[in-house]
């Protein structure tokens, strides 16, 4: 019965369990590394992600015989360059968007205090069913109202430790470049023989899912965001920068992003003309189909193979336990974890059908 392999599974759950247990019990030991890595967690991860959109430049410079300090010095000034290029051509619009909104934002309170108003008169000759409908949605506005202003609170005191991460990211962005070819063999150098090729073969294929993943993702979300800013200028809906900027940025939650981003697109549209909400709805569907159908499987091809229902099953799990980090790195550490798993499954088939052989 131990040679099963639902034996040895549960035996490993089992040993697994007891090991969190028992680190629970005494992380007060581990406190300081957890404060170390959470400080540098941040950095690293957005370093990674720079490197990873990077990444190309870099190895098509170097294929033109650039030596290593060359390219990336070639990939800062690009980067310098890029950041110019937005501050120049996109702040100054939304900028003045944001103006507007500022400047629109009593008439857009006036009108939401109407429209409640107007169906609190009413709320007579609604069904008892609606009448508690309507009863959630106020105490949900007041929460949101509290929830709210705790956000602001949090997120002014988090502006120091924001400019902290802002001072370190270059740093770890620069290093990763110049060193990233040294790490996987310091890893797999520590091991000999089969082992050391396995570890070998499933380093190179995290390093494949994560850039295919990272790439990807950040290359959909600009042809997403820019197909909606074009179909919200063609209907002239107002603030069409700003929404398509948050939707790029949604965009990069997969599955649930773009359909967080439509809400505030909605809304937007409904108080400037009601039938405009209607085609922001339209526009969303559309880009949403033409992600599925073509962005999507020609682009990330089937890289991560992951269902939808998988998908959402992670941002949710992730969100409750990391917060909005959590819902952005989740569906890669899931691809991550999947690719470690299938290779030790696959190492351990190999192992027994080479000890069960014929000889």
């Amino acid at each position: 019965m131990t040679k099963k392999l639902w034996f040895q599974a549960g035996v490993g759950i089992l040993l697994a369990l007891l090991i969190v247990k028992y680190f629970l019990e005494i992380k007060s030991l581990f406190y300081p590394i957890v404060a170390l890595l959470s400080a540098i967690f941040v950095p690293l991860l957005a370093g990674g992600i720079l490197y990873y959109v990077t990444e190309p430049i870099q190895r098509f410079l170097e294929k033109r015989k650039f030596p290593r300090w060359a390219s990336i010095l070639t990939i800062i000034l690009l980067l310098c360059l890029a950041i110019y290029g937005f501050i120049a051509i996109i702040v100054p619009p939304i900028t003045a968007q944001i103006n507007n909104l500022v400047k629109a934002a009593p008439t857009l309170a006036n009108e939401l205090t109407d429209m409640v108003d107007t169906v609190l008169k009413n709320r007579e000759n609604f069904p008892t069913q609606l009448n508690d409908a309507i009863k959630g949605v106020m105490n949900s506005i007041q929460g949101y109202a509290v929830s709210t202003s705790k956000f602001l609170v949090q997120f002014i005191s988090s502006i120091v430790s924001g400019a902290f991460v802002l001072i370190l990211v270059p740093f770890f962005f620069i290093y990763i470049l110049k060193d990233h070819e040294k790490f996987a063999p310091k890893v797999y150098n520590l091991f000999t023989g089969s082992r050391r090729e396995w570890i070998k073969k499933t380093l190179a294929e995290i390093d494949d899912v994560l850039r295919n993943y990272i790439q990807g993702q950040l290359l959909i979300s600009l042809i997403l965001a820019t197909i909606i800013f074009i179909g919200y200028k063609i209907i002239g809906l107002e603030y069409a920068i700003l929404l398509a900027l948050l939707a790029f940025f949604m965009n990069m939650v997969p599955f649930i992003g773009p359909w967080i981003a439509l809400v505030p697109a909605v809304v937007v549209g409904f108080l400037q003309d009601p039938i405009l909400a209607v085609w922001v709805c339209v526009i969303t569907l559309v880009a949403q189909q033409i992600d599925s159908n073509f962005i999507t499987p020609n682009v990330m091809g089937k890289s991560l193979d992951i269902h939808p229902l998988t998908v959402i099953t992670i941002i949710l799990a992730a969100g409750n336990i990391a917060g909005f980090v959590g819902i952005l790195i989740g569906v890669p550490m899931y691809a991550v974890g999947k690719v470690v798993v299938k290779n030790i499954y696959e190492h351990r088939k190999d192992i027994r059908s080479t000890a069960t052989k014929n000889v």
